[in-house]
């Protein structure tokens, strides 16, 4: 019984030993030889049963038969999460990259009415703008253009604010400043174009956007130049601008005054070239808080085109044209003064 007594302490010590080694984390080497001592001992387990059996003890046979108790899960280290204003300086940058840019709005949800209307001549002051042999210079041909469009407008009953009312030098970002001020509904830039190629008597008429362009990037160059902004001030404007429902606007604004351009010039100028709407970085029409396009209303470059703009009455059809487009758009977004929808005729 000696033998028996010593067995069944010594796998009662293997199994405590066991169970506490887990609860303390003991290194594996060492429960690879428990192990091995257990093996020994499990080849004795036998003849203890067999004795057991002979002298009737059920205490060996309750103290086989019970498993050894499970040891507690150990909890998985989880690194604490990392405080929002403690970020790395690279996990900032990627999740700057990471980020969706919000998803553009339907202009359609917008039908807001055309009230008041800011015309900005472009140029003035110092900034002369572009020079045709005959002595025509920009600044005074948009102004007078400018002013007879503000009289076809207040005619309609339209409120009408000007950038320039005279020849002075206005920055372009004033120049969104005050129509923002005055609570414009749309922005009107008018200005006279210069290409290259002599023998273009094009029309076109630009909303805000970037461009791959190069005519229109040396374009748009020669027009900001004296803007004050720097890079990072227009890229974060046009950042804004991209997925702004302004841009929807005023790509549709400049559709309708570009194609009653073309279709009223046409009919006194059957030479004129349609160059169409497209989309350039200009800055005037960054600081805007309504649709705003900037329309090339002629060619100073072309010889034809300049002697037809020596002619009031030929700055009169250009401003009837223009007339006749933001109308159109006032009609299209179902926003007209209500003089319009009595049955009042413009020019």
């Amino acid at each position: 019984m000696s033998n028996v007594d010593r067995i069944k302490r010594q796998l009662v010590r293997e199994l405590v030993q066991d169970n506490v080694e887990l609860l303390h984390g003991r290194q594996l080497a060492r429960r690879v030889r428990r192990r091995h001592r257990l093996w020994v001992v499990a080849r004795v387990i036998p003849f203890v049963l067999v004795a057991v059996a002979l002298f009737g003890s059920s205490g060996v046979l309750s103290t086989l038969g019970e498993p050894p108790a499970a040891a507690p899960a150990v909890a998985a280290v989880v690194p604490a999460p990392v405080a929002a204003g403690m970020a790395p300086p690279a996990m900032k940058e990627l999740a700057l990259e990471l980020t969706v840019p919000p998803e553009p709005v339907d202009a359609a949800v917008f039908p807001l009415a055309v009230r008041t209307i800011a015309l900005d001549p472009g140029h003035g002051g110092e900034s002369a703008g572009t020079r045709a042999p005959l002595g025509l210079v920009e600044k005074d041909l948009t102004l007078d253009i400018a002013e007879r469009l503000r009289k076809l407008l207040e005619q309609q009953s339209f409120q009408v604010v000007m950038t320039r009312r005279d020849d002075r030098d206005v920055s372009l970002e004033q120049r969104g400043v005050l129509a923002n001020r005055e609570g414009a509904d749309i922005f009107v830039s008018i200005h006279l174009n210069w290409i290259e190629n002599r023998k273009s008597r094009g029309i076109e008429t630009y909303y805000l956007g970037a461009t791959d362009d190069p005519f229109l990037t040396r374009l748009a160059a020669a027009e900001n130049r004296d803007s004050g902004y720097s890079m990072a001030d227009m890229r974060r404007l046009l950042d804004r601008i991209y997925a702004d429902v302004r841009q929807a606007k005023s790509r549709r604004l400049a559709e309708v005054v570009q194609g009653s351009l073309f279709e009223s010039l046409g009919k006194v100028n059957p030479e004129i070239d349609n160059r169409g709407v497209k989309a350039a970085p200009f800055i005037v029409l960054l600081s805007t808080e309504m649709p705003a396009i900037l329309a090339e209303v002629s060619c100073l470059s072309n010889e034809g085109e300049a002697q037809l703009l020596t002619k009031p009455l030929y700055r009169q059809y250009i401003a009837e044209a223009l007339s006749k487009g933001i109308r159109a758009y006032a009609e299209d977004v179902e926003g007209v003064p209500e003089t319009l929808q009595a049955g009042q005729k413009g020019s």
